[in-house]
């Protein structure tokens, strides 16, 4: 039987493991500053995405063949192919679409503002495909902001 001190420590990890995810709330973009990339136009520039640098355009090129994403147009066309595949009893819906991106982004080592980057590339996305992105599936009652 493990001590107390151990079983709060790995109950801890568990619990922080299983939200590992997005979470809207993690970004740290301002709205002002999402409003901005939402309206402008789409240049082809990774950085251009709220929450994209330096590090996250040469992790997201990183690989080979249909993994390398070197433009926001490559960047759109993996969000989009994550919305599915649909079958008979399951349709992919928001929340688990934004979950598959975020993994995803994390899978190509992207290790910090995913959550910045999912939102970006949704709320833009959702100006092409209106119901592509439901930002009210995220609220809450909880206004606590959370470091990503």
């Amino acid at each position: 039987i493990p001590s107390p001190k151990i079983f709060a420590v790995s109950l801890v990890h568990c619990i922080s493991t299983m939200a590992d995810g997005y979470d809207p709330k993690k970004s740290k973009v301002s709205d002002d500053r999402m409003e901005q990339w939402r309206v402008a136009k789409v240049t082809g520039s990774l950085e251009d995405v709220p929450g994209i640098g330096p590090a996250a355009v040469r992790s997201l090129a990183a690989g080979e063949g249909d993994d390398v994403v070197t433009n926001t147009y490559q960047l759109f066309g993996k969000f989009l192919m994550l919305k599915g595949p649909d079958s008979d009893g399951h349709k992919v819906d928001c929340m688990e679409h934004m979950e598959k991106f975020w993994h995803w982004l994390k899978q190509r080592g992207i290790r910090s503002h995913r959550s910045a980057i999912v939102k970006a590339v949704a709320i833009k996305a959702s100006t092409f495909f209106p119901d592509i992105y439901d930002a009210s599936l995220y609220d809450d009652d909880d206004d606590e902001e959370e470091d990503e």
